[in-house]
């Protein structure tokens, strides 16, 4: 047990308290498991508008409040607390200026990003380190993620260098989706509180502009990111790097790939509160009474024999909207009906909606996110498809494998490490995989999927091994607490 580690977990959202997508999921999860090992584990993020203080109890963290400089203003924050267990405490970040709105990044009525997000996120950042002094808790580590972290690697390498109390804490970066860089215009950079001189190839800047997320790369100890193979395709690949696969490439020895996990607590069929018929293994035949209220919530014809393929996702070109949108007309020829839970661009909202008129016994849309529908989205579908372009991690695919709900993917980043082509010779295998990026890949492998989808002694074996699978956050919080050791020393 790693009893003596003090941890500082910082990200911009956590469920259930914040969340726009995975990242929240993740740093729920993962804390929990990093503290059953043993550590100290203390989550900061922004305390949103949407955190209701006394549905969970928040405490006023005394003597907590603190001043930041950001150019020539100062703004007064403080601390409030959530304690989930001994060693795990949740810190919220308080400023009504930056964080007291209806969104976290984006605005919800223009759909712009707050235009003053890089102040948001400077001052979130200088905040966990001068809140920590003032309560006087003292991190042998902290945990950033994705931009919104970026700077506190840097800053314990310039302001906080002399300072005896961060001069030996270490920094670990991890990027769970390299496109959202936090890229800002030169003009900002003044309110980052450090010379110009880290305002080039080697620091912040990015095409003459700012960038959080390769500061976070350049200055971090270790730099983690959510699978094995998006580690090796971001360093490696223009179509993956998005302009930082050379920073990345040159910090290899120090970029570590761990595969996100699930809180089984919450995505297990055995124990789901959302469903309307819980199943396992042993009593598969259950499932399909799921089947039929995910049909009924989308008023759409149930038979046994027609596979619904599930999909839950944000509605964009990563995600494969764009070749699904182009293999529509065939893929909509065959015996399949199609459930859609997302929001996104509007091109593929309009997509979606125009697919449904066309086809209302086989289509069924929701255009916003529902915890619920989430749910039996997973335990009614037989299939899981995600096309996407890219994927550092994905989740659904791990829900998906749990619920007996087979994925069809396409073989890039941790879809390519999650899931094992089905082999009908040896029956080994969870699921379906393409390789190219292609209408006729997509096609063709959900074409494959139908076919054994008819034998239903090899569908139930190919949904046994799925669920048979361990993917929860143990090992993946193993190999974190090995990597924080490692620092240690």
């Amino acid at each position: 047990m790693a009893k003596n580690i003090e941890l500082f977990y910082v990200t911009s959202e956590v469920s259930p308290f914040s969340k726009t997508g995975g990242l929240a999921d993740v740093s729920s999860a993962l804390p929990k498991e990093i503290q059953k090992q043993g550590i100290r584990v203390n989550v900061f993020t922004p305390k949103y508008a949407s955190i209701d203080d006394s549905k969970y109890k928040l405490q006023d963290v005394p003597n907590s409040d603190f001043q930041i400089q950001i150019g020539e203003k100062f703004l007064e924050g403080k601390l409030k607390s959530y304690q989930i267990d001994e060693n795990l405490i949740v810190y919220f970040v308080v400023n009504d200026t930056y964080y007291n709105r209806s969104g976290l990044y984006v605005d919800p009525l223009s759909q712009a990003d707050y235009i003053d997000n890089a102040e948001r996120f400077i001052f979130f950042s200088k905040s966990v380190m001068e809140a920590a002094k003032r309560i006087n808790l003292k991190p042998d580590i902290i945990h950033c993620n994705d931009w919104q972290t970026g700077l506190i690697p840097i800053y314990l390498k310039t302001i906080y260098a002399d300072d005896e109390f961060y001069n030996k804490t270490k920094s670990v970066f991890t990027i769970h989706n390299l496109a959202y860089q936090g890229i800002f215009d030169k003009s900002e950079y003044y309110k980052i509180g450090l010379s110009w001189s880290f305002f080039s190839i080697d620091g912040f800047e990015f095409y003459d502009r700012i960038n959080f997320m390769k500061a976070g790369i350049i200055f971090a100890d270790k730099i983690t990111t959510v699978s094995e193979k998006y580690a090796e395709e971001i360093s490696s690949s223009v179509e993956y790097g998005y302009g930082l696969e050379g920073v990345l490439a040159n910090r290899k020895t120090d970029l570590h790939g761990i595969l996100n996990g699930v809180d089984y607590s919450i995505w297990s069929p055995s124990k789901d509160k959302y469903i309307p018929q819980r199943y396992t293994t042993r009593n598969l035949s259950k499932k399909v009474i799921n089947k039929k209220a995910l049909l009924q919530r989308f008023q759409l014809p149930f038979d046994e024999n027609t596979p619904v393929i599930g999909m839950i996702s944000r509605l964009a070109d990563q995600k494969g909207f764009d070749i699904l949108e182009v293999a529509s007309d065939e893929f909509m020829q065959l015996p399949v009906q199609l459930v859609v839970l997302g929001v996104g661009e509007q091109k593929f909202q309009n997509f979606l909606e125009k697919l449904r008129y066309h086809y209302p016994d086989k289509v069924g849309i929701y255009i916003g996110f529902s915890e619920e529908l989430a749910h039996l989205i997973e335990a009614g579908s037989d299939m899981f498809l995600m096309p996407s372009r890219y994927e550092p991690c994905g989740l659904n695919q791990l829900y998906s494998l749990k619920y007996g709900t087979v994925p069809i993917v396409r073989a890039t980043g941790g879809l390519d490490d999650s899931i094992e082509q089905f082999k009908s010779e040896t029956q080994t295998g969870t699921g379906f995989k393409f390789y190219e990026y292609s209408k006729d890949a997509l096609l063709n492998t959900v074409r494959n999927a139908l076919e054994i989808f008819r034998d239903k002694g090899l569908w139930q074996k190919i949904m046994i091994n799925g669920m048979k699978q361990d993917f929860s956050w143990r090992a993946s919080a193993k190999k974190y607490v090995k990597l924080y050791k490692t620092l240690m020393k």
